[in-house]
């Protein structure tokens, strides 16, 4: 199933492009690059520099690219857990596109 903005919180955000929307803190302005690896509480970004940045989900909001080339604002507060957990808490979860 192809990721749309729909489904965007139910599938692995890894190799995804990321920027930062909304970010909780003034040094991660500007933060962009690919997710390279997800935890339950955070998301490792690859800059294109070739750095990694480690961002809390919680508090911020990402502004995912996905493969089709469409921009989807994810709130992080939305995407908090292991992905695999992620489906059982999005009931309790409001999202809207």
């Amino acid at each position: 199933m192809p990721i749309t903005p729909n489904n965007v919180l139910f599938h692995e955000l890894v190799g995804l492009h990321v920027s930062m929307h909304r970010p909780a803190c003034v040094s991660l302005a500007g933060l962009e690059g690919t997710i390279v690896d997800e935890t339950a509480n955070t998301v490792v970004v690859q800059r294109p520099d070739g750095r990694i940045a480690r961002v809390l989900k919680k508090h911020n909001t990402f502004n995912i690219t996905l493969p089709s080339g469409k921009d989807v604002l994810v709130p992080g507060d939305l995407i908090v857990g292991r992905p695999w957990d992620r489906l059982k808490n999005i009931g309790k979860k409001q999202y809207s596109t």
